[in-house]
């Protein structure tokens, strides 16, 4: 098809056919790299199931848009399959995070050298939570849970708002309320991961986890935030539907698709920095000998 021909319906399907196809290729090609060093399967399941966050969110956005006339509840379903898939990889980010520091919450195992250091919590968790604590296994179980929380509320959740506009009563304080537990939910997830981080960023420096922990935040950062700009342009009119070839009920959902299938392809490059496959092909170590000789 010449695209000269196309209108501008298929030639934004066409591009964002191109940013979900570059996402997957991007990411296959990480993954396939730490398939062929498979040295530590403890960490690189874990990173492999976050990676592959990009091309999920990608090709989830794609389907959308090939169905942008869709039903409400079909929209809340794709939007599912993300947050669900979003609340695994956060699980899964601090399963990375224990591993690098040998910390097994199931087998009891703490390392001497961090039983002890102190954890201040900050406002509003001081309403639930002594402003210091000090680590041990007890503490590290409850971040464990505040994280695997998400985990169990996002899939609940996303059934019952399924359910809910299926049977016609998907009304405004319905969905308030379920944006209120989600909202919550993510918080204290990520309010774990940020604690753990500022309390083990000296041991964990050399994983580079703030680069692979902004990789998560920025795809859910974009994710949420720019739905909900989206959501206030419409509403003011600033967005109408005489700038787009659709009409302006599905004009926040189509915007928001093509938007993430050009992000997933930034944050698939990024990844390759982030959870680069060096740690278990021995270049570092490499690098390291050659330093010492230097």
């Amino acid at each position: 098809m010449d695209i000269t021909t196309m209108d501008r319906g298929q030639i934004t399907l066409l591009g964002s056919a191109i940013c979900a196809m570059l996402s997957m290729h991007f990411t296959v090609q990480l993954l396939s790299q730490h398939l062929f060093y498979w040295k530590n399967p403890k960490e690189q399941k874990a990173m492999i199931i976050i990676i592959l966050m990009a091309p999920i969110y990608a090709i989830d956005s794609f389907v959308g848009l090939l169905d942008i006339r869709g039903s409400k509840a079909f929209f809340t379903f794709l939007d599912s399959v993300k947050e669900c898939y979003e609340a695994l990889v956060i699980a899964k980010f601090l399963a990375l995070m224990y591993s690098y520091l040998n910390i097994s919450i199931s087998r009891n195992i703490v390392p001497d050298e961090i039983k002890g250091r102190e954890i201040h919590h900050s406002f509003p968790m001081t309403f639930f939570q002594p402003r210091t604590v000090h680590l041990d296994h007890k503490t590290l179980k409850l971040l464990k849970y505040w994280t695997w929380q998400f985990v169990v509320i996002r899939p609940v959740c996303s059934i019952l708002m399924i359910i809910f506009q299926l049977l016609g009563m998907y009304t405004t304080w319905v969905s308030w309320t379920f944006t209120i537990i989600l909202n919550i939910s993510v918080s204290l997830a990520l309010y774990s991961l940020v604690l753990f981080y500022h309390v083990f960023a000296k041991e964990l420096e050399p994983h580079k986890p703030l680069w692979k922990f902004l990789c998560i935040k920025g795809i859910v950062f974009f994710c949420f935030w720019q739905g909900m700009v989206l959501e206030i342009l419409v509403a003011l009119g600033i967005i109408r539907s005489q700038h787009f070839w659709l009409d302006v009920e599905h004009i926040e959902e189509a915007i928001q698709n093509v938007l993430v299938c050009v992000e997933m392809v930034v944050f698939s490059v990024l990844q390759q920095y982030a959870y680069n496959v060096a740690p278990y092909s021995g270049d570092v170590e490499r690098k390291m000998k050659m330093n010492k000789r230097d």
